[in-house]
């Protein structure tokens, strides 16, 4: 049975920055921050991991998807226009591991349609931490009432929803059997 004192170790309080939300407002904004910076490492990420691609179909996905990340930065600048503030990023440490992980994806696999299969899995990963946030930001803007922030996050959300049935056809289609 473990002592009183290792389980009041286990339930420790984690405290506050100085600077931490402190209503659903604050959390909506460091929301919006994370993804404006979220989308301009994409615009810088995605190119990189068309030029690895070597299948037709996925290259081409990738670039269409990079238009529409430049679209999302241009939403996220309009979210925080229509709320009265300067667009401002804050790094967001889970796109940073995800950006990372498609790096080591691509140096550990060899080119063709192997390299392919990870591209797709670690832009996928990128796609769902996208779709969870745009759905939460979605829903604070909402409960706001920032109709127009709501309006372009649910824009957005829609496109990186059909970006992800869209990675998940190519690799349906042979891609991944070509991996194997």
């Amino acid at each position: 049975m473990p002592t009183k004192k290792a389980a009041n170790k286990k339930s420790a309080k984690i405290p506050a920055k100085k600077d931490a939300a402190k209503d659903l407002s604050s959390l909506f904004e460091d929301g919006l921050k994370d993804l404006y910076w979220a989308e301009k490492a994409l615009v810088k990420a995605l190119p990189k991991m068309e030029k690895n691609a070597s299948d037709a179909k996925l290259k081409k996905a990738i670039g269409n998807h990079l238009e529409q990340t430049r679209n999302h930065v241009t939403r996220l600048e309009a979210c925080f226009n229509a709320l009265g503030k300067k667009a401002q990023a804050k790094k967001c440490d889970a796109m940073q591991g995800l950006l990372d992980e498609g790096k080591s994806i691509m140096e550990e696999t060899e080119a063709g349609s192997v390299r392919d299969a990870g591209i797709i899995a670690a832009s996928q990963k990128v796609e769902h931490y996208e779709i969870a946030s745009y759905g939460t930001l979605a829903a604070f803007a909402k409960v706001l009432g920032h109709k127009a922030a709501l309006q372009e996050l649910l824009k957005t959300l829609n496109e990186e929803k059909k970006c992800d049935e869209l990675l998940t056809g190519i690799a349906d289609t042979n891609l991944n059997t070509k991996a194997m």
